[in-house]
């Protein structure tokens, strides 16, 4: 900075001082005295700070943060400053610091983001609803209305049995032999046999004399493979549905036919069977000792199970609580296991299917349901366990389902299997043009029928394959619900009744229900379902890297690596903006120098010049270069015409042999 100074007692009279103000810290106004003019500002003598300061350079700036900062080892970098080995050992060791502090900053973060859940398992204990339970006869039920089309599918079956296998279904059959073309041929698809692929080293004798073995009917029948053709709705794309064992391909052929008739019934068919096939397949029920009613259940026909009756479902008004624990506090059941009007081409078992569920779950019989065996008493004890998902960025789960891209077709509670066949059911509408009788339909949407849509068996099988591929994108889809219920279920089994009971139990139920079967224990069975404890096990999941577990590990790094706090953090920050700042003024002060503005610089020339030489500090030379100084005095000023110097760079002035008085001294570069 600039300081001007007046000439001593025995100099000329008052000159007015050449004011300049500098921005950096440190700079220092010296007094200066001002003779006997009265107008001149005074000059103060102590450092004045401004409201915002900054170091004039990067070694001050780091000078001043190792003295001053609290991270420990940064002080050695100053204080070692004359052993040069110690300053680069302790600058290579607190870098190295910060390296290792900033990988580990790196991995706690990286954990943080990859958001790890843990399980919490807690148990409680309190009264506990009772779930659903759907029992089902399986008994496909023999409609009236449907009637004739069931034996006209039965008769074809037998002779199809015939035909492949020489087996003798019926005395109508053996009685009276007719071919299927006899039959009239009403249903399309055939089921065939089709020879296997045959060994290498008879393929080439196979295919010299594949005419001849098309129409021989004694072929190995190892070899056989039975299916059926299905072609798409120009025949240009046809293929065989085989297997390779007769039972699965009967049953399935059956089965596939079986759906087209049952698409035809009318949907309230069933709603006058309600009353009368629970009194023929329920013999007792009771729940908690107290006798069901009507109103503790529901009706449906399931199309491969038959009747099925869910009690103490979402329809329930009052649902039922288990105050205990026990077989004597939960649902028993004395059920009629004979197959009545039965249909022994679809359903080969013979019992009831039992499923247990939530109330606001529809039974998937297929796939969590379990069978009954006739002449037993089976015990289920449930435990009841409770799963809570974190969704969001924890993990891939819906709470309801809304924001699922999937129509719930059922009406009811999301779950997976929910979603899962709606999706299917979706595809099936739009690809084949009909809805799947399994599973709910659109409004508007008829089931399929090959009289109305003759190809969608082909549809069908080719949709089945890519849903069980996943190309369909269900199972991506339909993503897990947050929150399920599930009941872990225990057996336990035993004869029913008794060798030494079953007289009088048998006759009980011959009295009262007109249970007349000859094989008595093959037609009844006995289910007892209760909880087994009322503890509950409630699984809940909980992030395992919180904000405030990722704060206390990322201080927990700092103090070791530097011992520090958080005001230690505060202080790198206040360094990196120093030096951010710093560099800013740099930069703006070497474009204020380059580029000068012409009007500042001729406002600099004529104060320079209007300013005497003898007012000019002794120390500075305007032309270092000259030998001597030229005396004081108004012939000097014309030469001062160029703006104000860059005083930085004036150097040592030389000696000045004046009667002045002025003493040479060295101008350094940046000396205030």
């Amino acid at each position: 900075m600039l300081h001007t100074q007046g000439p001593g007692p025995g100099g000329p009279g008052g000159v007015p001082t050449l004011p300049t103000q500098g921005l950096m810290k440190g700079d220092k106004h010296e007094e200066q005295e001002l003779g006997s003019e009265p107008t001149a500002p005074q000059q103060p003598t102590e450092e004045e700070e401004a409201l915002i300061e900054f170091h004039r350079s990067y070694r001050e700036l780091f000078e001043f943060f190792c003295n001053h900062t609290t991270i420990h080892g940064a002080i050695r970098l100053v204080c070692s400053q004359h052993n040069r080995m110690k300053t680069a050992f302790w600058a290579v060791l607190w870098l190295c610091t910060f390296g290792m502090m900033y990988w580990q900053f790196g991995l706690l973060f990286g954990e943080y983001f990859s958001y790890p859940v843990s399980l919490n398992i807690n148990l409680n204990s309190d009264k506990l609803v009772f779930p659903a339970v759907t029992i089902c006869t399986l008994n496909p039920y023999r409609y009236a209305k449907i009637k004739e089309e069931l034996e006209e599918l039965d008769r074809i079956t037998e002779q199809t049995l015939y035909d492949l296998y020489k087996y003798n279904f019926s005395n109508t059959l053996v009685a009276h032999p007719r071919g299927r073309r006899d039959l009239g041929e009403t249903l399309p698809h055939p089921l065939q046999r089709l020879p296997g692929p045959a060994p290498p080293h008879e393929a080439r004798r196979a295919r010299m004399a594949s005419s001849v073995r098309d129409n021989n009917p004694q072929v190995n029948r190892k070899d056989w493979k039975i299916g059926f053709q299905l072609c798409n709705q120009n025949k240009s794309d046809c293929f065989y549905q085989t297997y390779s064992s007769g039972v699965d391909a009967v049953r399935e052929w059956y089965r596939f036919h079986y759906i087209n008739i049952l698409s035809r019934l009318p949907v309230d068919a069933s709603v006058s069977l309600e009353k009368d096939q629970l009194d023929n397949f329920i013999f007792a029920c009771r729940f908690n000792q107290v006798s069901c009613n009507q109103a503790n259940y529901s009706h449906f026909h399931h199309p491969m199970y038959g009747n099925c009756y869910t009690f103490n479902d979402k329809n329930n008004s009052n649902l039922w609580m288990s105050s205990m624990p026990g077989i004597n506090n939960g649902l028993s059941l004395t059920l009629r296991t004979e197959q009545n009007d039965f249909i022994p081409l679809l359903s080969t078992v013979t019992g009831a299917r039992v499923m247990v569920h939530g109330q606001d779950e529809p039974a998937f019989m297929d796939d969590g349901g379990f069978n009954l065996r006739p002449g037993v008493e089976t015990s289920i004890s449930m435990r009841k366990e409770t799963l809570d998902r974190l969704g969001g960025t924890y993990g891939d789960c819906t709470k309801n389902g809304s924001d699922i891209p999937v129509q719930n077709l059922y009406g009811s509670k999301y779950t997976q299997q929910v979603c899962i066949y709606s999706c299917f059911q979706e595809n099936m509408i739009k690809e084949c043009g009909c809805a799947y009788l399994f599973y709910p339909p659109l409004p508007g949407v008829d089931f399929c029928d090959y009289r109305k849509h003759n190809s969608w068996g082909y549809c069908y099988y080719k949709l089945q394959d890519a849903f069980a591929s996943n190309r369909l994108g269900c199972f991506t889809k339909c993503r897990k619900p947050c929150s399920v219920t599930s009941y872990q279920l225990s057996a336990g089994y035993s004869r029913w009744p008794s060798v030494t009971s079953q007289d009088w139990v048998f006759q009980m139920l011959s009295l009262q229900n007109n249970y007349t079967i000859n094989n008595k224990r093959n037609g009844v069975a006995k289910l007892n379902i209760f909880f087994e404890e009322l503890n509950y096990k409630t699984n809940s999941e909980s992030p395992s890297v919180t904000m405030v577990t990722l704060l206390s590990n990322l201080g927990s790094q700092w103090s070791l690596w530097f011992g520090s706090s958080v005001l230690s953090v505060v202080e790198m920050a206040e360094l990196i903006f120093d030096l951010l700042v710093i560099t800013f003024l740099m930069l703006l002060r070497r474009i204020r120098s380059r580029y000068w503005s012409p009007g500042r610089g001729r406002r600099g020339a004529r104060e320079v010049a209007s300013t005497p030489a003898s007012s000019l500090p002794a120390h500075f030379c305007p032309n270092p270069a000259s030998p001597s100084s030229s005396p004081p005095g108004p012939a000097a000023s014309p030469a001062l015409t160029a703006p104000p110097p860059a005083y930085a760079t004036l150097g040592p002035c030389p000696s000045l042999a004046s009667s002045a008085g002025a003493s040479s001294s060295a101008c350094t570069p940046g000396e205030p």
